[in-house]
């Protein structure tokens, strides 16, 4: 009888780790992480370990609480779709009631860790949560082609928090940080949805390659691509970080940008998940020459 209840609750538990959506907020936390240690490196300003703790926490359940709460309110979608008929809510492992309640706790605590950073992370994870959730998921997700756009917002706040927990000088950096994920984001979603197309027109979900032509999509899909590998070169360009920052840059956007250029040429299934799969990649890579780089080269002011 305990070997079952041990496995009893032991699956729940799984059930609950599983509705935050753990593969989507893994690299958003490691951005947080990354530009914190890189603003440590860049100025020499040494990290408290409870600040890791309150700063990683916080981002951590922020956004955990942002997926299960858009998982709540998207509950419907996901019962239709292929991809997403078998996460806990829709395939009823947990009900909406108890799902909006964990989501609602989750939100109070990265609130709460969040204050205890500093005002600034505060204040952008109130942002965060408000552009995911309410924006993005409860009022442009099923209305308007422009959803990933103005929710992508809450993609770069976890940088920018990160950035902001160390030091508010050149806050410049932290902004480029987090406007690298803001333009990484339509190219990740976008390539996706054409691979899915069909799930998202079965939804009613408006993205992009559900309103647009295929020929159209992934033009736009190229042209975001480009937008994000020219901005990822203004670190280097404005002078905040050295070689290795623009060696990463140059190798990982040269793979992006041929892999958009295939899309664009074959807009097959192959090449939008190639291009989706990549892009998580090319993104951690980034954010990696950005803590080597000021550790070794980049000197503070």
């Amino acid at each position: 009888m305990d070997t079952v209840r041990q496995v009893s609750v032991g699956n729940k538990i799984k059930d609950y780790y599983e509705v935050t959506k753990p593969k989507i907020w893994y690299l958003l936390v490691f951005t947080t992480f990354g530009a914190a240690l890189t603003a440590s490196f860049y100025f020499d300003l040494p990290i408290e370990p409870m600040t890791w703790v309150l700063l990683i926490g916080g981002v951590t359940a922020g956004s955990a609480a942002a997926e299960t709460l858009t998982g709540y309110i998207d509950r419907d979608i996901d019962a239709m779709m292929d991809r997403t008929k078998d996460r806990p809510i829709p395939s009823g492992r947990i009900s909406p009631k108890n799902a909006l309640a964990f989501g609602l706790i989750l939100t109070a605590i990265s609130l709460v860790m969040s204050w205890f950073v500093n005002i600034w992370a505060f204040s952008l994870m109130a942002f965060g949560l408000f552009d995911n959730v309410i924006v993005y998921s409860k009022w442009l997700k099923r209305r308007s082609q422009s959803n990933i756009i103005l929710g992508g917002f809450s993609g770069g706040a976890p940088a920018l928090i990160g950035y902001v927990a160390v030091t508010t000088q050149n806050i410049e950096i932290g902004l480029v940080m987090a406007g690298l994920v803001f333009l990484w984001i339509p190219t990740h979603i976008w390539s996706l949805a054409l691979h899915i197309k069909k799930d998202y027109t079965k939804a009613g979900v408006p993205m992009l390659p559900v309103v647009s032509s295929e020929k159209s999509s992934v033009r736009v899909i190229a042209g975001t691509t480009v937008m994000m590998v020219v901005f990822s070169l203004v670190p280097f360009l404005f002078g905040e970080f050295g070689i290795i920052y623009l060696a990463t840059a140059g190798v990982f956007g040269a793979v992006m940008l041929a892999l958009s250029m295939w899309l664009l040429v074959k807009p097959t299934e192959k090449a939008s998940w190639t291009v989706f799969k990549f892009s998580s990649p090319y993104l951690t890579a980034l954010f990696i020459a950005f803590m080597v780089d000021a550790y070794y080269f980049t000197p503070p002011g």
